[in-house]
């Protein structure tokens, strides 16, 4: 335990920063106030001796008054230093607590998106917020307490064979049987449950949010019942961590609780067997008073060390969740960074695959968009498009080949000059909680009053704004203010038209918009694509007609590339795509014809 301890305190001391000798000044201060906490029990029993030595004239035990003053002296010192001591550890906590979620979320922004991909935001909030409550609780709480139960058995070691070595011994062994179950609760394999058990925590915590954000959903469809299932599968596998770790510390708890209370039970037999063998009744009659007075102590002692063994390996494990989080990997950057003013783009035999996954998504693809024309790329369902488009700013790094933009491999770029050239718009955009005008200056916060307005006329946003309480300064989600998919989809617009990149990637972005929306989007994609480098995703094929060249993505392959017209000339994937997509608009509700 001691060791484990060492390494959490080492780990919190990192995140400490200047604060961190306020830690061991807390430690300092509580071994004190543990040591000075024995003088009190120690004072009254020389008091009760000198009482015994005078009866029964009571007059004349001269020093009990001294040893009542030593007493309360000590309990009120030992008190203020523990008082300091949390003081200092509570300063420091908070202090640990912020670095650790500040370089957390500092460490978050450099991460690519691919990351939150596969952690979704219920887990992060779990790690980063949960574990770093954790991680002050025990600094604030228990370090103390800990600090404290280490010195506190090597002074009451010391007092208990100081006396009597018999009845020191009497105490003694029990106190060393309850370590032995104390260290069976806190096992290794008890330190890998508790992590499969925060695996769980983690897990539930995720399940309800995302089950909370899609109650809409769930209640349109009225699914209540299935989409319940994930959160209830969750539920039942914390429940059965936590059950499994409670019955697994039931025997050692036992075991221990009666070890810590047997020196109060044997001491009075162990006692009675001795005083028949004693020639001084007086003497052994105090000394086996001491022992009682004394017996409770080490009681107090023992479970504030199993409190702390507990407490340390649950700070253990909320820290590594953090240093893990830390220690991720970020995009590889050559340390050389490269800069160019040219704006085409070529994949060279680019493989991926994600991770975990043995069956490439983009396999050896090749192609080469060159500056200001508008490519887009259609195909199946999972062929991998939206892979391919993500590749390009980097949100994951290809397994082999290259992506160039201006002959320069994106990996050569610092990552600001790399989102500088690009500008995205998504299906399924977000708009943050806050005014209007910071979510559009997003990709430019240094932009004039006029170019926001000029963004916001060319996304066709005006009427948006106008229909707000405060205008561009409405925060968002509140005050019952919220906006249609159309509406944010244009907002976002008119954030990349501001933006002003020379590249643009576009993923089905008019995939959620009704139709009226869809014309004004429409009409901003023209202010947003002109002269500039355009990779976009469209299932609405009529959307890419006027394209320079459409690739066709199937299995992660090139299969087909050309103009509208080109492509409908073969008799390929293209062309059944197209005959389908005009079957499909052509289709419509009404009354079944009857024929005569």
């Amino acid at each position: 335990m001691y060791s484990q301890a060492k390494s959490t305190l080492a780990k919190l001391l990192k995140f400490a920063g200047n604060y961190k000798y306020l830690i061991i000044i807390a430690c300092f201060f509580s071994a004190l106030s543990s040591i000075l906490s024995l003088f009190p029990f120690i004072a009254i029993w020389f008091a009760i001796r000198d009482i015994f030595a005078v009866l029964p004239n009571l007059t004349q035990a001269a020093g009990t008054l001294k040893y009542g003053w030593l007493a309360m002296g000590s309990a009120v010192l030992s008190i203020i230093f523990y008082y300091i001591s949390l003081l200092s550890s509570h300063l420091a906590a908070f202090r640990v607590e912020k670095n650790m979620r500040q370089q957390a979320m500092h460490k978050l922004i450099s991460l690519p998106l691919s990351f939150f991909k596969q952690n979704n935001s219920g887990k992060l909030r779990k790690i980063i917020d949960d574990n770093s409550s954790l991680t002050h609780g025990f600094l604030a709480h228990q370090l103390s307490d800990f600090a404290g139960a280490v010195i506190m058995p090597l002074a009451i070691v010391a007092v208990l064979f100081l006396v009597d070595w018999r009845l020191g011994m009497v105490c003694l062994i029990p106190l060393v049987v309850s370590l032995l179950f104390l260290k069976q609760m806190m096992a290794e394999n008890t330190a890998e449950f508790m992590n499969k058990y925060l695996d769980a925590l983690e897990d539930l915590n995720s399940a309800a949010v995302e089950y909370v954000r899609g109650i809409p959903i769930v209640k349109v469809f009225q699914q209540n019942v299935y989409s319940f299932k994930d959160l209830h599968n969750s539920i039942k596998r914390y429940q059965d961590f936590a059950s499994e770790f409670a019955l697994s510390c039931r025997i050692p708890m036992l075991n221990f609780s009666l070890a810590i209370n047997a020196p109060s039970l044997l001491l009075i037999p162990v006692g009675l067997l001795l005083i028949l063998n004693t020639s001084n009744y007086q003497s052994f009659l105090l000394d086996l008073i001491f022992y009682l007075l004394f017996a409770p102590i080490c009681v107090t002692m023992m479970t504030k060390i199993m409190s702390a063994s507990e407490n340390i390996m649950v700070a253990r494990e909320a820290i590594n969740r953090i240093e893990n989080l830390m220690q991720t990997n970020t995009l590889l950057e050559e340390k050389t960074k490269k800069q160019t003013n040219r704006n085409d783009i070529k994949f060279e035999n680019v493989i991926f695959s994600y991770p975990n996954s043995s069956k490439p998504v983009i396999n050896k693809l090749s192609f080469n968009i060159p500056a200001g024309k508008t490519f887009a790329l259609v195909g199946p369902s999972g062929g991998g498009k939206s892979t391919l488009a993500s590749l390009i700013p980097r949100f994951w790094d290809v397994d082999s080949g290259q992506i160039k933009i201006g002959g320069i491999n994106v990996k050569s770029f610092a990552e600001e000059d790399l989102m500088s050239k690009i500008a995205f718009v998504f299906q399924d955009n977000k708009l943050f909680k806050g005014s209007i005008k910071e979510n559009i200056t997003m990709g430019k916060p240094t932009a004039t009053h006029k170019e926001i307005k000029r963004a916001i006329q060319l996304a066709q946003c005006s009427d948006i704004i106008a229909k707000m309480p405060a205008g561009l300064d409405t925060i968002l989600g509140t005050a019952g203010v919220y906006l249609s998919g159309g509406e944010q989809q244009r907002i976002t617009l008119a954030r990349a038209i501001l933006k002003d990149a020379p590249i643009v990637i576009l993923d089905e972005a008019t995939a959620f918009a009704d139709p009226e929306n869809e014309y004004q989007i429409q009409q901003a994609f023209e202010a947003l694509v002109k002269d500039k480098t355009v990779l976009m995703i469209a299932h609405r094929l009529s959307s890419i007609k006027n394209v320079d060249s459409i690739l066709v993505i199937q299995a992660g392959q090139l299969v087909e590339q050309g103009t509208h017209n080109e492509l409908l000339q073969k008799d390929g994937i293209y062309k059944t795509m197209w005959q389908e997509y005009q079957t499909s608009i052509a289709w419509q509700v009404g009354e079944e014809k009857k024929y005569a």
